[in-house]
Formats: C-alpha cells, sequence, structure tokens
C-alpha cells in the first residue's frame, strides 16, 4: 500500500500511531510518502542523525518530495541513486528523496514528482543556515519533468508536490505568491497536458480535498487505491 502524508517539519511526533495508523502493521510493502517539508534533515544534528537510525529500522519506505524548507546543501550529499525509474537521494536505504521531475513506478503506480516552494517568511531567514536559494527549481529540473512526462505519454496515475497550480492556489481562496509564479505556472501546465487520477500536495498547512482531482495534505493520511471515493 501508498499512503500519502504532508508537511511534517522535523517533528518526530509525526511518526506515532495517532498520526499514522496501524503502521505497527505495515511491512516492506509499504510505502509512506510525504509531500515535502520533511525536514529531517535539516540541522545535522547527533539528535536528528539518531532518529533518521530509528527511521531506518522500519520495515517500509519513506519517500519525500523536497519542499522550501528543507536544508537543500545537506540532502545533495548524500549519494543520487535511480530506484523504481526515477532518480532519488538516497538518505539511509528506506529514506528517500524524491528528486524534482521524476516518474517513478512504485506498487505499480506511475507517480510524477515535483518539489520546491517560495518562503514567505525567508526574510527572518539565514541563508545557508535556515534557508537555502535551491527551495525553487531550476530550468534544468523543469526541463527534466518535462522529459519524464513526455516519456511516459503524459499519463501518471499520481501527482505529487509541495505546492499546487495557481488554479487550485485560488481555489482555496489564497493568492499565488508573485515569486514562484514560474513554479506554479509550470505545475498548471502540468495539470492540463497530463492525464492522472489524482494530486496530493503539501505546503499549506490544510487538510481537504479540493475537488475530486486535487487534494491538500498536511497530518491526513491518505491510502492510495485504483479508486478514491472520500
Amino acid at each position: 500500500m501508498i499512503y500519502i502524508t504532508g508537511d511534517m517539519h522535523g517533528d518526530t511526533n509525526r511518526f506515532r500511531k495517532e498520526y499514522l495508523r496501524n503502521e505497527d502493521q505495515w511491512t516492506a510493502d509499504d510505502v509512506l510518502i510525504v509531500c515535502g517539508d520533511f525536514g529531517f534533515i535539516f540541522t545535522g544534528s547527533q539528535q536528528e542523525e539518531e532518529f533518521l537510525d530509528v527511521l531506518s529500522k522500519k520495515p517500509y519506505t519513506i519517500c519525500f518530495c523536497d519542499g522550501n524548507h528543507e536544508n537543500f546543501s545537506r540532502i545533495y550529499t548524500y549519494p543520487k541513486e535511480s530506484w523504481n525509474g526515477g532518480y532519488v537521494h538516497k538518505i539511509r536505504h528506506n529514506v528517500l528523496h524524491l528528486m524534482r521531475g521524476q516518474v517513478f513506478t512504485i506498487n505499480g503506480k506511475r507517480i510524477f514528482t515535483m518539489g520546491g516552494a517560495y518562503s514567505i517568511d525567508k526574510y527572518v531567514r539565514t541563508e545557508g543556515t535556515s534557508w537555502w536559494s535551491q527551495e525553487l527549481p531550476s530550468d534544468s529540473e523543469y526541463k527534466e519533468g518535462i522529459s519524464s512526462l513526455k516519456e511516459h505519454n503524459y499519463k501518471v496515475d499520481y501527482i505529487v508536490t509541495h505546492t499546487a497550480p495557481r488554479y487550485v492556489i485560488r481555489m482555496m481562496g489564497k493568492f499565488p505568491d508573485m515569486h514562484d509564479m514560474e513554479l506554479t505556472g509550470f505545475l498548471e501546465w502540468v495539470m492540463h497536458e497530463v492525464e492522472f487520477k489524482r494530486w496530493f500536495f503539501g505546503h499549506w498547512h490544510y487538510d481537504k480535498s479540493i475537488d475530486q482531482r486535487f487534494r491538500a495534505v498536511w497530518f491526513d493520511l491518505i491510502p492510495i487505491y485504483d479508486e478514491i471515493s472520500e
């Protein structure tokens, strides 16, 4: 089974049973995907490393697309490997950063990933310590995304991102930030050009189905079935 959840921000409590129901029954066949702001590769502290070691003992796989509140300098030091059809940074044997613009085949489902977003609080953060310029995709990452989608004939099962297309942001009653118009515009292009069943995103700290195809995720845990009725 594939499970989707939202921004964790390095909060170890998010791995408690209140949030990951039946997690003690998950096996090597199960995959948890976090829609960005994973936050457990941030400070480089001993405590953080020890918790990553705890996660490495889980029987299931933990994947995350990156958000804007990530330490990209640290994430990029981990080895880049091919996994299930796309590229990842291997944090632990079962903790994987799903790189931008990839299509992964996970439990028979094709999943397109594109992390990144703009930090509206960057002005109270310090570059290289609590904020990194790589929070928004580069031209090469956009091109990688287009190439991956083209390779799959612009058809996937699910899309996992951190932020959302402009149209969806407006449907939530919010406004796209001018600083990440390139990213939200790219996601809007994906929305129109790619055939998909459902799109999951984090960033907005919101748990709600926006319509039949778009689902904002924060604390909720969403199991992926062939058909989702919620």
